[in-house]
């Protein structure tokens, strides 16, 4: 044997054995957690060692041997404790994690950008969500790659590992729709083929619906089915019968046997196929252990198979469809077992489990314990895998300069969603102003087919459409006049997609992760209409869970969008916005204050934790996402240059557009698109309630949030109060409070709690209905006459001291 065949064997046995220690850790962190560590609250804490030993061996080729500093992974998110033992023989992750795993403080349940101290690149858990995020990444990766940005980085594969009941989520065929228009490359899912699923047996013949559906969007698909002991067993007499039964087998079967053992093997092929000629001298070389082996030697399990495979693919970069054949619970004693997805081992079996990989007692978590190879070959090793000889793999990116105003539009009169359209197509005139360019440079908007009718067009007519291919504009080449001037190129900087709300929010995550995963900073500017939000909260949800950074637009929002109906309406949002961790939401009257929002918003979405302030309540150095509720409806814009201190407020949530005189016994706050409302209601009641202040809430979420932290802190021993007890303090401790939104009433009727005062809260808790402005402001009462009959109820409660 050469010397080059001797080191492929040497790093092959020495894979084999990694194999072998990963199932361990896996199984042993779960075992350990579940029935040896103190559990006070005797609540089940549950991990998948079934679901871990299926990925096994796709892991352990793909992590120690395939994949490059520059690839990316999404790993099921039942497989965690293999990716984060993976991760502990790699030096990225201590035993302690482990040992804490799904404890506080400890490796994550499922793999976490954001709580897990190893090296994950995408969080996954809501199944289905990190492998379209995959999909999307690879779009990001082309994006920035084809603008020239990455010139000094490779390209990188991203990889997806796929439970095959994920693919029963539909965001993962909206994905595979998209990532068919986008031309995507440099994509892997493999697919843990493993046939069950959470309850239940996966349905019989699925791979071949896969196979057709991936080669339709443009995929290669690759199966591996059959390890090289069932090929040698193929090529011998009987051998294409044996081959014919495993194909023919039900999945119920499969899996039941597979359970069973060596005998159940040889009496059912004896009484379907043992008739056949060369069958039973075939079945006669194996003794009930060997037969075992041989039919549950699928290519999910075999190294070699799947190393072979995995190292040629890398011909091009079309992407990839690879349909692993696995068994659940492989190596375990509940392989094939229908329940065993949520089942662990008992103590006995963990005890003959342990036997058999040759792990003394008290050596559980030792890296190398019971392997056939010396601790320093397997560092060496280790120490030498590509993937993580660079370390840890996330980029650092430079910030964009913001420049110190943004394009503020002049107009009388005008809505928000007109105001972000101007603004946004003014900044795509590249060069105009302080650093300017450079901003615009880097921003990317991108929206689910309402790229006109949320105000996008401006931006895009100067700006164009992305596309990995250049194609021309028709009706521009036809002379055919449109206001709508949308070539399509490498250089465009709108992504426009379909109209699927999770794909928006999927792509969201991945473009406000470019600069920790390519390395290259870009700022994400989405627009959709606000109700459908809701579409694709899940989706939004994950991609703040990432921590990435983006600008969301909503609008048209609220029942302001009156003739279009409830099904286009919005009231809940404002809640969401509220909740959602890692978004600061914002709803402003008024274009000036959305033109500071703005400003401070693609600041914030590149803060990282560095620097100072005051105090942090609101995220204010960590930074985040910005959600924009906006709307439709034009009102008159006040002839007022703000102040720096009045810029202040409106990030902090809220100023006073007449401040109430010390001892005020009334205000009216509001917020968004009923300030024209709240305002005329102010004037009809000035002179009869002296004192009366109008409060502009430009946000609920900051200054819920500043009040919340503030409550803590004092709960604590601190004393510093929040932006909003300043606010409303000049006004008497038993004042009253309006308060009015174009929502529901919850995002303000807590203002009351904040010092005792009174609240009549107004706002919509119904589903709209198609009307005319003033029918629907009339009859969901955000009108001015109900503002009006609030205050009066109010001040009536106030004199009588009437408890509320």
């Amino acid at each position: 044997m050469d010397d080059i065949a001797q080191d492929a064997a040497a790093r092959r046995r020495l894979l084999a054995e990694l194999e072998r220690k990963v199932l361990w850790l896996s199984a042993w962190t779960i075992h350990n957690a579940n029935l040896l560590r103190d559990n006070p609250d005797g609540l089940k804490v549950g991990g998948h060692q079934a679901s871990c030993a299926s990925l096994t061996t796709l892991m352990t080729a793909l992590y120690f041997d395939v994949l490059r500093p520059e690839d990316r992974v999404a790993v099921k998110p039942h497989a965690s404790p293999v990716f984060h033992a993976i991760q502990y023989l790699l030096g990225q992750q201590d035993a302690q994690a482990l040992q804490d795993f799904r404890a506080f403080g400890g490796a994550q349940s499922y793999p976490s950008r954001t709580k897990d101290k190893d090296d994950v690149d995408f969080s996954t858990g809501s199944v289905g969500l990190g492998v379209a995020m995959t999909a999307f990444a690879g779009l990001v990766q082309d994006y920035v790659s084809l603008k020239g940005l990455m010139a000094e980085r490779p390209r990188g594969r991203m990889v997806a590992l796929v439970g095959d009941a994920e693919l029963d989520e539909g965001n993962i065929y909206e994905c595979l729709l998209e990532g068919w228009k986008h031309d995507v490359r440099n994509v892997w899912w493999i697919i843990d083929y493993n046939r069950q699923s959470l309850d239940s047996v996966v349905a019989d013949r699925l791979f071949g619906q896969i196979d057709q559906l991936f080669r339709t969007m443009g995929w290669d698909v690759i199966t591996l089915k059959y390890g090289r002991k069932l090929q040698a067993a193929f090529a011998q007499p009987g051998g294409d019968a044996l081959r014919a039964w495993i194909d023919d087998c039900p999945n119920s079967l499969y899996s039941a046997l597979v359970f069973q053992g060596g005998a159940a093997w040889r009496a059912q092929l004896q009484g379907d196929i043992g008739a056949v000629a060369g069958v039973p001298d075939l079945l006669a070389q194996y003794d009930d252990a060997e037969l075992h082996a041989l039919m549950t030697n699928l290519a999910g399990h075999d190294l070699d198979v799947v190393l072979e495979t995995l190292h040629g693919l890398d011909g091009d970069d079309r992407p990839k469809c690879i349909i692993a054949y696995t068994i659940k619970g492989q190596g375990l004693p509940f392989a094939g077992h229908k329940d065993n997805h949520a089942g662990i081992m008992n103590a006995q079996q963990m005890a003959d489990f342990q036997q058999a990989n040759a792990v003394p007692e008290g050596r559980e978590w030792d890296r190398f314990a019971g392997l056939n190879a010396s601790a320093e070959q397997l560092r060496a090793f280790l120490d030498a895998v590509p993937f993580a000889r660079q370390g840890r793999r996330r980029y650092q990116a430079a910030k964009v300069p913001v420049p110190s105003r943004l394009p503020r539009p002049e107009g009388e009169r005008m809505s928000t969603q007109e105001g972000f359209g101007k603004i946004l197509a003014e900044i795509a005139r590249a060069g105009q102003g302080e650093d300017s360019g450079s901003l615009a440079e880097r921003i990317v908007t991108t929206s689910p087919d309402v790229t006109v009718s949320t105000n996008l067009a401006g931006w895009v007519n100067r700006r164009g459409i992305w596309s990995r291919h250049r194609r021309a504009d028709t009706f521009k080449e036809q002379k055919v006049v449109s206001a709508h001037q949308w070539g399509m190129s490498p250089e465009g900087q709108h992504l426009e997609l379909g109209i699927a709300e999770n794909n928006l929010f999927t792509l969201l995550a991945a473009l406000g992760l470019s600069h920790s995963l390519f390395g290259e900073r870009l700022l994400p500017v989405a627009t959709l209409y606000d109700p459908f939000i809701l579409r694709g909260l899940d989706a939004l949800n994950y991609a703040c869970y990432q921590d990435a950074r983006f600008m969301l637009v909503a609008t048209p929002s609220g029942i302001s969008l009156a003739p279009e109906g409830g099904a286009h309406q919005s009231v809940g949002t404002p809640l969401i916005g509220m909740s959602q961790d890692g978004l600061a939401a914002f709803e402003p009257a008024f274009v000036d204050e959305l033109e500071v929002i703005m400003r401070w918003g693609f600041d914030y979405l590149q803060r990282d934790g560095s620097g100072e302030a005051a105090s942090d309540w609101l995220r204010d150095v960590e930074g985040g996402s910005v959600y924009l509720r906006l709307t439709t409806r034009a009102i008159d814009q006040p002839a007022r240059t703000l102040s720096a201190e009045q810029e202040d407020q409106i990030i902090q949530g809220g100023y006073w557009r007449h401040p109430p005189a010390n001892g005020g016994e009334l205000a009216i706050v509001y917020t968004g698109s009923t300030a024209a409302q709240a305002e005329a209601a102010f004037e009809a009641i000035r002179e009869e309630v002296p004192g009366v202040g109008l409060l502009a809430v430009t946000s609920a979420d900051r200054l819920n949030a500043g009040w919340t932290a503030a409550e803590k802190a004092r709960q604590s021993g601190g004393h510093a109060p929040s932006w909003v007890e300043r606010l409303l303090s000049p006004l008497a401790r038993d004042a009253a409070l309006v308060t009015v939104l174009d929502g529901h009433p919850a995002t303000l009727a807590w203002l009351g709690a904040v010092r005792g005062h009174r609240v009549q809260a107004l706002g919509v808790e119904h589903f709209g209905q198609s009307g005319t402005l003033s029918d629907l402001y009339t009859t969901y009462r955000i009108d001015e006459d109900a503002i009006l009959d609030a205050c009066a109820t109010a001040l009536v409660e106030r004199r009588r001291g009437t408890p509320r």
